[in-house]
């Protein structure tokens, strides 16, 4: 299995300094994304785009707090891959990520439409849970960049 250091060093993560501020400014926008994802009348596409924008800044800041941010190449895949590496989630949460991603990119980028209600509310479900567990995981294992 790979480790983070693997990751260094094919320069697929980049050494990185956080601070309580940073991480503090991922949950805002992680929690703004989850509220303005579930307001009423937005298409399905759309909620579920801003959905998976607040689980990424989750993903972002448990990256950061392990001292890294991830490269330019593949930044979202990596951004969830790393979860496993991070606060060790289970891999059907990383998989279920990965294939949301899947989802928004072609809903982005190739066709309207495509996102059902029912994977929108799923989205949305799967970005509150896992701001919860990286805001746990943070708490107890950096608390000092829970303090902003």
């Amino acid at each position: 299995m790979m480790s983070l250091q693997d990751w260094l060093n094919k320069k697929w993560i980049i050494p990185h300094r956080t601070s309580a501020q940073e991480i503090g400014d991922l949950f805002r926008i992680a929690d703004r994304d989850i509220t303005q994802s579930q307001i009423p009348g937005l298409d399905n596409d759309t909620r579920l785009s801003i959905a998976y924008n607040a689980a990424l800044q989750c993903c972002a800041a448990a990256l950061a707090a392990t001292g890294y941010r991830a490269g330019h190449e593949a930044h979202h895949y990596r951004l969830i891959q790393s979860l496993k590496y991070t606060i060790q989630i289970d891999a059907v949460i990383i998989g279920l990520l990965d294939d949301f991603r899947k989802k928004r990119n072609i809903s982005d980028y190739e066709r309207a439409g495509t996102v059902s209600q029912k994977e929108a509310t799923e989205m949305i479900e799967l970005a509150t849970k896992l701001r919860k567990l990286v805001h746990q995981w943070l708490c107890t294992n950096s608390p000092e960049l829970m303090k902003e």
